[in-house]
């Protein structure tokens, strides 16, 4: 006979909060002239990184985003990448 097992309990671990950088480090301005800065933020295509992937808080995802912006159509970093 078979007998009925219970479900399988799923184990979920909690992910460890990504930390904002730009918190942590108090010192640090977000400016538009800083193209170095932002390699990590945007992708090989050119693209603003998302900030649950690169975990930034909300306040500094959009003073970069508006930096970001800038710097593009200062024609400091490319809109995109052939």
């Amino acid at each position: 006979m078979v007998e009925n097992k219970s479900p399988v309990q799923i184990k979920r671990r909690k992910r460890r909060r990504k930390v904002c950088q730009f918190c942590a480090d108090k010192k640090v301005i977000i400016d538009y002239k800083d193209t170095f800065g932002y390699k990590r933020l945007v992708t090989d295509r050119g693209k603003i990184v998302p900030k649950r992937n690169s975990g930034v808080c909300a306040k500094h995802q959009r003073k970069l985003a508006i930096a970001i912006k800038r710097a593009r159509f200062m024609s400091l970093i490319p809109f995109c990448v052939d």
